[in-house]
């Protein structure tokens, strides 16, 4: 009998369990982190998105190399032209345990210095994020590229 314990107790400890999937309240954690993302976008407050990423992420912009860590990601986001009518559209929110990524749709209007529109772009994107300790869900890894054929932009 106590060999038996003895490898019902290797047995278990041996064994793995998969982390549970995400919950309805970390989908809408990633969803309201997307959304105030929009928000900072629209107001060029790129230092306040900086701070939805990890310390040491990646941000992987078309035509450019890849951006590591904030103070990267943050000189990337101001390059960007100015936007309006920005959008991100969550496509896809799935995970396990402290991992998920997102799958989705952007668009914008490019315009120029003096406020008028010059262009538009619309494409794809995904994240992957991780749960912080504070509960937040910051951006680990970040790509996005256009569906506008090259040199189309408008």
């Amino acid at each position: 009998m106590r060999a038996i314990v003895t490898g019902l107790i290797v047995l278990l400890a041996t064994c793995k369990v998969a982390p549970p999937d995400l919950s309805e309240a970390d989908r809408a954690a990633i969803r309201a982190a997307t959304d105030s993302f929009i928000a900072n976008a629209r107001a060029r407050r790129d230092s306040v998105n900086t701070l939805l990423y990890t310390e040491n992420a990646t941000f992987m912009a078309p035509n450019v190399a890849i951006a590591e860590g904030r103070a990267a990601i943050r000189a990337q986001l101001a390059k960007l032209p100015l936007m309006t009518d920005f959008t991100l559209t969550p496509v896809e929110i799935d995970g396990r345990g402290d991992l998920a990524y997102v799958r989705g749709t952007y668009s914008f209007n490019i315009v120029g210095s003096d406020g008028h529109q010059v262009g538009e772009d619309h494409g794809k994107y995904l994240e992957v994020r991780r749960k912080q300790p504070d509960g937040k869900w910051l951006i680990v890894a970040d790509i996005f590229n256009s569906d506008v054929p090259a040199g189309k932009l408008r």
